[in-house]
């Protein structure tokens, strides 16, 4: 695998064993090749990260080998690195690291981590986002051009309600994802209220293109708003996070103008780095904005008193939440329902 290697990342000096080791056997890209991505896309990925608990995404042995997902902070972390304390729904918690220097990345891709997934929030108030991350899933039957149509009606429905600006990303896959940076006075369960009243509206707007049906099978062919991802402990992969896909995709940030322009497959661990050394971060001035979510969360008053309109159902693993749903996919529903008496 190589002698290891020692990386000057901003005055620290991060060491990296087996460097020659491929993580992307159909690109031939190794672990140096990883951390070098890192360090070329670094200001980027800071941005994306800083201060903010992060799991890691972790595939010692490469993309084609086993993988797993670190939340706590590894035992061997070092000591430049901080940490935050976080709790889950269950209850239970755990200190995660939170980078603040490029060197954090290239040390967490030492040891495999691929995809950096942080939480909306900042290390010194880890119970009140950031972000309102909206999350455009292309469904069975539906693609990236799909999810391309509903991402500018978003925008427009965005800019309607309390004039929000969203940063558009690539996911490295199919789907889109849309940041808003918003001012961290609210709660998860406010946020995620949020983002249900947003994709309401896109439903009204796009109905046959996009749909927030929690269950499979009500969603059909329609692009998925996936209102869950902002309930806590749910992440989003960071912007310039490399993929664990063959051809070693990355999140790309991009500019309204390339939304449909520009295509997953144009970003990848080989191209990115050309991008950014020519336009840097395209989102770099995210964090220059806060913005305020009374509007939206109007709009959720409204859906509930106008139309009855209330919370929907939370992923598998979350406790049952105050006035949320019965958690039964439907067709399970029906079968369970008694018989109705004449």
């Amino acid at each position: 695998m190589g002698d290891a290697v020692e990386l000057e990342v901003d005055g620290r000096t991060v060491r990296l064993s087996s460097p020659d080791k491929v993580f992307f056997p159909e690109r031939g890209f190794t672990k140096l090749d990883l951390a070098r991505y890192y360090i070329a896309v670094g200001p980027g990925i800071l941005r994306a990260l800083r201060d903010r608990p992060t799991t890691l995404e972790r595939y010692p042995e490469g993309v084609a080998g086993e993988n797993f997902f670190q939340k706590r902070a590894p035992k061997n972390m070092p000591d430049w690195i901080p940490t935050a304390h976080i709790t889950f729904p269950s209850g239970r918690s755990a200190d995660e690291m939170c980078p603040t220097e490029v060197g954090a990345v290239v040390w967490a891709a030492q040891f495999g981590t691929l995809t950096f997934h942080p939480w909306p929030v900042r290390r010194d108030d880890v119970d009140r986002p950031d972000e309102l991350r909206i999350d455009l899933d292309p469904q069975p039957g539906t693609d990236y051009d799909d999810a391309v149509r509903a991402a500018h009606e978003l925008r427009a429905v965005l800019d309607e309600f309390g004039g929000l600006r969203g940063f558009p990303k690539t996911s490295g896959g199919r789907g889109l994802h849309v940041f808003v940076p918003i001012e961290p006075r609210w709660t998860f369960t406010q946020v995620r209220r949020a983002a249900i009243a947003v994709g309401r509206e896109m439903e009204r707007r796009m109905p046959e293109q996009v749909t927030i049906k929690w269950w499979k099978e009500e969603r059909g062919e329609r692009i998925f708003l996936d209102y869950n991802q902002t309930a806590r402990d749910r992440t989003i992969a960071s912007a310039y996070s490399v993929r664990p896909r063959p051809h070693a995709p990355v999140s790309a940030p991009l500019r309204w103008e390339e939304v449909g322009v520009a295509h997953p497959q144009d970003f990848d661990l080989a191209t990115m780095p050309a991008r950014f050394a020519e336009l840097g971060d395209v989102h770099a001035d995210m964090d220059d904005h806060r913005y305020s979510l009374e509007a939206l969360l109007d709009l959720a008053r409204r859906d509930e008193h106008d139309h009855g309109l209330g919370d929907l159902p939370y992923p598998p693993e979350y406790p049952k939440m105050p006035g949320e749903p019965r958690r039964v996919q439907p067709s399970r529903a029906r079968k369970q329902a008694p018989p109705t008496t004449p």
